[in-house]
């Protein structure tokens, strides 16, 4: 118990050694379920999977070759300690996947499809509460989103995976294309699921000494808007500021480890949304 506290207390230690667990779980569903039956499940590890399929080219360095000049070219647009995670996440799951001796455990294509994307959700959520992420396209949507700010970066990610799913219908089968659709949707709810429950949003109150300093980052790493309402501590009678956000699941895991890192003493509660309307989610109709 003791050397597990100690571990918990080392922040980049326990952080890397998410990432590492994490990228075993999420190439594990490669060997497992989705190469033998060439599920591409979006972003640079489906296009590797489409490139197997017609070169069989091994996926796991195909998709780190595919990926390294987006974390290049892209590095600016997220945090130095974020971009070298993520690297090195990308390195580790990408090698695990060509690696790891695992045989097919199935011939069903949908129970692969199911079991691989729940194996893949699991280890990817993993690696993004270590801080980290292994998908190019996340980068590439980032760059995206620099140049066309007008466009949400969730919405340059939706159309990316869109283009490898109609990659894998001309190239594989209709077939084909269609579970790796199903494969994303699992994927995406068992990570929203893994990080912050089942709701599709969520709305974060915090209050904290360092109200500039974790509204700025807010605004600027995750590109979401934040909202001060006034208030006054019932035990101090001090005026304080509460910075209100609403955001998406995948983004938690960032915004607290914001918080911790501009005033560790802060309070922060989350919340689910039943709805969310208005900018960045679903038109106000």
């Amino acid at each position: 118990m003791k050397l597990l506290h100690k571990i918990r207390s080392n922040e980049p230690l326990f952080s890397w050694l998410k990432i590492i667990f994490g990228c075993f779980v999420a190439a594990s569903a490669y060997p497992l379920f989705m190469t033998p039956h060439n599920i591409a499940p979006g972003g640079l590890t489906g296009v590797a999977i489409i490139l197997n399929y017609l070169f069989r080219l091994p996926v796991g360095i195909t998709s780190l070759l595919l990926g390294a000049p987006l974390f290049v070219i892209g590095w600016r647009s997220v945090s130095m300690q974020f971009a070298l995670r993520s690297l090195g996440a990308t390195a580790i799951f990408s090698i695990l996947i060509d690696v790891l001796p695992f045989p097919s455990v199935t011939d069903d294509y949908l129970m692969a499809t199911i079991f691989g994307a729940v194996l893949l959700g699991v280890g990817l959520a993993i690696i993004m509460t270590g801080n980290a992420t292994t998908g190019g396209t996340d980068m590439l949507a980032q760059m995206l989103h620099v140049r066309f700010p007008s466009v949400r970066v969730g919405t340059f990610l939706t159309a990316l995976d869109g283009c490898v799913v109609l990659a894998a219908w001309f190239t594989m089968s209709a077939k084909a294309a269609l579970y790796a659709l199903c494969n994303i949707y699992i994927c995406a709810r068992v990570i929203d699921m893994m990080l912050s429950g089942w709701g599709s949003a969520k709305a974060c109150y915090i209050v904290t000494e360092a109200t500039e300093q974790v509204t700025k980052r807010i605004m600027d790493e995750l590109d979401r808007g934040a909202t001060l309402l006034d208030g006054v501590g019932a035990y101090s009678g001090e005026q304080k500021k509460m910075i209100v956000c609403v955001a998406g699941s995948r983004e938690i895991p960032r915004i607290k480890r914001i918080v911790k890192e501009e005033d560790p003493k802060a309070f922060i509660f989350i919340t689910d949304t039943h709805e969310t309307l208005g900018e960045g989610f679903h038109q106000l109709r």
